[in-house]
């Protein structure tokens, strides 16, 4: 008997599926979410240049909603994720009702553990969480409350090209 798929909640830039599929290449949309109880904030320190991630606190409000997508993926993936989210180091994971049309979906997700509520995003960061969201459809006042998120500027250039970066064009890939 075959494993089932991983179910997974992207709500950050993972939520863009070529992104995701640069990590894990199964990555399948299956619909959009609504987790209930969480915030979205972007305080998660990243692990490698130092600045704001998206991080889905959980607040314990149910009018507190974090928007997002619903893959799967192939179980044997989830290890490439797990690193590429730096499992245990920056994030740790979680399973989670996700609220769909379609009904509720029981997914994984990351949560941060390495948090600095003073970090910001880079701009080019912010625009991949924005592309996912507008690739995918989520609801217009959410993806208006993405574009008025405050962030800084990258001093490192070439970064944002090895991020895949929407704005910079020709991605470049390792």
């Amino acid at each position: 008997m075959a494993t089932p798929p991983v179910r997974y909640f992207a709500y950050g830039s993972n939520m863009l599926t070529d992104r995701l599929r640069e990590r894990v290449p199964s990555a399948t949309a299956i619909g959009i979410g609504r987790l209930g109880g969480h915030e979205l904030r972007w305080d998660k320190r990243s692990g490698h240049d130092g600045s704001g991630k998206c991080d889905a606190e959980a607040t314990g409000r149910q009018e507190d909603v974090v928007w997002g997508v619903v893959f799967e993926l192939d179980p044997d993936e989830k290890p490439a994720l797990d690193r590429a989210e730096g499992l245990g180091a920056g994030y740790m994971d979680k399973t989670v009702q996700v609220s769909t049309d379609a009904g509720p979906v029981t997914a994984v997700m990351y949560y941060a553990i390495d948090k600095d509520p003073s970090l910001r995003p880079y701009h080019w960061y912010k625009a991949l969480v924005i592309a996912g969201a507008r690739e995918h459809g989520l609801p217009a006042g959410y993806r208006s409350r993405l574009e008025l998120v405050v962030t800084v500027s990258d001093h490192n250039p070439t970064r944002a090209g090895t991020s895949g970066d929407p704005l910079s064009g020709p991605r470049r890939t390792s």
